[in-house]
């Protein structure tokens, strides 16, 4: 009856978490690399007596999951699951689930400030202060700004919210998105294709997960039909963008801005073609890493991964 916690910053929070998996009887196997784990390293610690897994960005392929043999459950360190193999992961009888709404505020929070900073680029700014310069940097206003939001579930939401606070337009595509009421309330309009709310927003954000039909969502096609001032934001995942198109769009100023706190490699490879330019910005995949929602992840997953072995 043995348990594999995976994600690094996990251990911050054993004091809350631990006593909780204790009391119900597991036994506490910690990723003690300081990395992120390969699928070999979590076989070869997971294979025999693993009854769960809390996961981080750790990858559970179907060959991962698979060698598992006595696992029941697995529950995500965060909410995005696309390093989880779902339907393996069904076929084998394995219960998933995230920890939803736990990091909504943390990552909107971040979509708002990659928001500010391309439009206002303080961090440029700062630097050149520091290099003894005092250039200025046009920048531009968020007030009355059209912000697109592609997908509106909990991280959407509270962009939403915050973006009214800053006197923004929201308009929102989601096709499964069925809170009308929260429309009406935050007075939030919704958009009856891509293409509508592409052509209109000043701000584009994504807020939607990796599947499928979502991979490269953000292509040179859907680019073309976005405004030459239009600023799109990414804290959602990496694959939502065609890297390539949205180089060719920066670099020939097709859009004005990309800022992003996901890429499709994390971390780029040496030489990445998209940091070389001034007009895009990334930050390392830190939406979620805040005090209140490390914590949060921690407890929601242990919780999680406690109520789905009790069945």
């Amino acid at each position: 009856m043995k348990i594999l916690i995976t994600p690094k910053s996990f251990g911050n929070y054993r004091e809350k978490t631990y006593p909780l998996l204790t009391g119900a009887g597991y036994e506490i196997i910690e990723n003690t690399t300081g990395r992120t784990l390969t699928e070999d390293e979590i076989i070869k610690l997971a294979k025999d007596d693993v009854v769960g897994i809390i996961v981080g960005i750790d990858p559970l392929t179907a060959k991962v999951l698979k060698s598992c043999r006595k696992l029941r459950a697995v529950s995500k360190y965060g909410v995005g699951m696309d390093n989880i193999d779902l339907t393996a992961a069904e076929k084998l009888g394995i219960k998933v689930k995230n920890a939803a709404g736990s990091n909504s505020v943390s990552v909107a929070e971040l979509a708002i400030a990659l928001m500010f900073e391309a439009a206002r680029r303080v961090a440029v700014m700062s630097a050149t202060v520091k290099l003894g310069g005092w250039d200025r940097v046009l920048g531009i206003e968020l007030t009355g700004k059209t912000l697109g939001l592609i997908g509106c579930g909990h991280i959407g939401k509270e962009v939403a919210k915050r973006a009214k606070g800053l006197l923004m337009d929201v308009q929102v595509y989601d096709p499964y998105f069925g809170d009308e009421e929260f429309l009406e309330k935050y007075a939030v309009k919704r958009c009856a294709s891509l293409n509508e709310l592409l052509s209109t927003s000043d701000i584009v954000s994504l807020h939607l997960p990796l599947t499928n039909e979502t991979r490269h969502l953000i292509n040179s096609r859907t680019i073309q039909a976005m405004k030459k001032s239009a600023i799109l934001i990414n804290t959602s995942r990496g694959e939502l963008v065609d890297e390539d198109s949205l180089y060719t769009a920066l670099k020939e100023k097709t859009i004005a801005v990309a800022a992003q706190d996901v890429f499709s490699k994390e971390p780029p490879l040496p030489g990445e073609k998209l940091l070389t330019l001034t007009n895009f910005i990334l930050t390392p995949h830190a939406g979620a890493f805040t005090a209140e929602a490390v914590e949060k992840m921690a407890i929601y997953s242990t919780k999680n991964l406690i109520e789905m072995l009790k069945h």
